[in-house]
């Protein structure tokens, strides 16, 4: 592709050289740049790439897009300067790939929690209603029926086109993707274009990012704020900020809700083991999910499915069959009759979720023994938070590690145990090992208790010191179980 065709719609302050020329690749990482790319000179957390500019054009880079103009010692090669690398990054990475998003519907659901639960239902409703579908999530990505593993929950721009052009080249009809706070500040999904978007809720998670709440919410806020006019944007209005979603998106704005007047509404009848008896838009319907925060995630479904105009009881029908996201309130039973859930709660507020949902189904006389760590080199106020909600919320609570990465995984269950007061003490643990820490909750569980296993959900690694090793929660906890389904 030439680059001046790349360069539409890019807001160009200065260019030194031709735009005739052929481009072969988009490159924002330095070490991959080769002849006749475009290498862009991204800003980042850990690094300038305006460092490499010089060695990108040793290694054949034709056009340089940055930020600041350097000493230009090559007039073969295009330099082109803009307001914001990552900006056009986005812009030309569509348009390298043919904008693959206006050919599809593409739907983004963004929220803290809730995300990838109902982007995953979306995907498997829609192609139980007969369609071609596209998902991209953080457990995995598909392209209709083909798996594409996922690294990041927004993949980034270039590679974010590429899979929604596999997509259109697959005759997808729709997509649905997740959009974390992330991928909008660092303008990942810049250039594409939504057919409609979706929140679920906020709360505190990111700190270590975004540095303030109002950073993060600002961030959620800026995804609706880009929305087209021929959009629609669906807001959960039980949330204190569900309606600050909306304040200046031009899409046309719908609403659901459990607790108060919405376009979507639901009412809890039942809610156990057994699952979730909705009224849902007054009709009465058995869904196989769990928990009331599964009845907002089941109603934001509903309702994206009924604003892409597909028909009501059909939808209510095949929602009712359907099983959440691998890693959400994913239980198995032992033998015994130990339940024991898996889930990501990795946030003080998914942690009193699935604590709530596990206290508002069960009979009262079983224990709830948690096992809960917090991820290295991420927010660290979280975790007093998380530690002192567990121990509210539980009869016995394991410390154990998540993710250290390369923080000393005990100082990270040390600032754990400064929100276990006092009177919790008594019911809590501390296991440096997590394998350790589930075997010895499942020691210590007796025919009915629930044991909980929060924070990693579907990932089947443990990040340490830069290497992933495997882990898998749910896989120690069957070989504890010997369980049936």
């Amino acid at each position: 592709m030439q680059l001046q065709d790349l360069l539409y719609g890019v807001t160009i302050k200065e260019l030194v050289g031709k735009t005739d020329r052929e481009i072969a690749a988009l490159n924002f990482d330095s070490r991959k740049v080769a002849k006749d790319d475009v290498f862009f000179a991204i800003v980042g957390t850990a690094a300038d790439g305006h460092q490499y500019i010089s060695q990108t054009v040793s290694q054949g880079a034709a056009v340089i897009i940055c930020e600041n103009l350097p000493e230009i010692e090559d007039y073969s090669v295009t330099y082109v300067k803009v307001d914001n690398t990552s900006v056009a990054l986005g812009i030309m990475a569509g348009n390298f790939y043919g904008n693959p998003s206006k050919e599809l519907k593409l739907v983004g659901i963004t929220g803290t929690n809730g995300k990838t639960t109902i982007a995953t239902i979306l995907y498997k409703l829609f192609k139980d209603l007969g369609y071609k579908t596209g998902l991209i999530s953080t457990v995995e990505n598909f392209v209709n029926n083909t798996v594409v593993p996922s690294t990041h929950t927004t993949p980034n721009p270039v590679a974010l086109n590429h899979l929604l052009k596999d997509m259109v080249d697959a005759g997808c009809d729709y997509c649905f993707m997740e959009v974390s706070s992330h991928a909008v500040s660092q303008h990942r999904i810049e250039g594409l274009t939504f057919s409609g978007g979706v929140f679920s809720n906020l709360t505190h998670d990111h700190l270590d990012f975004h540095k303030t709440f109002d950073a993060y919410l600002k961030a959620k806020k800026t995804f609706f704020d880009m929305l087209p006019k021929s959009a629609f944007a669906l807001t959960n209005i039980d949330d204190k900020n569900g309606m600050v979603m909306l304040q200046n998106t031009k899409a046309h704005k719908k609403t659901y809700a459990l607790k108060q007047l919405a376009d979507f509404k639901a009412k809890i009848v039942e809610n156990g083991f057994a699952g979730l008896h909705l009224d849902i838009d007054n009709e009465d319907v058995y869904f196989k999910l769990i928990g009331s925060f599964n009845a907002y995630n089941l109603l934001a479904v509903y309702g994206t499915a009924i604003l892409l105009e597909q028909d009501k009881l059909k939808v209510l029908t095949l929602l009712s069959r359907l099983t959440g996201a691998e890693g959400r309130f994913d239980y198995i039973v032992s033998d015994d009759k130990i339940i024991g859930i898996v889930d990501y709660a990795h946030t003080p507020d998914a942690v009193q979720n699935v604590l709530n949902t596990i206290a508002d189904i069960r009979k009262g006389n079983e224990q709830v023994i948690t096992v809960i760590g917090c991820g290295g080199d991420r927010d660290k106020t979280k975790r007093p938070i998380m530690a002192q909600v567990a121990c509210d919320w539980s009869d016995k609570v394991i410390l154990t590690s998540d993710n250290p990465r390369t923080e000393n995984p005990q100082s990270i269950i040390d600032d754990m145990e400064v929100g276990v007061s006092p009177s919790n003490k008594r019911k809590t643990l501390s296991i440096l090992d997590r394998k350790e820490a589930i075997k010895t909750a499942c020691h210590l569980a007796q025919s009915g208790d629930i044991i909980l296993i929060a924070g990693k959900g579907h990932e089947k690694y443990q990040e340490i010191n830069g290497v992933r090793n495997h882990f898998d929660d749910k896989e120690i906890l069957l070989e504890q179980f010997n369980p049936r389904r």
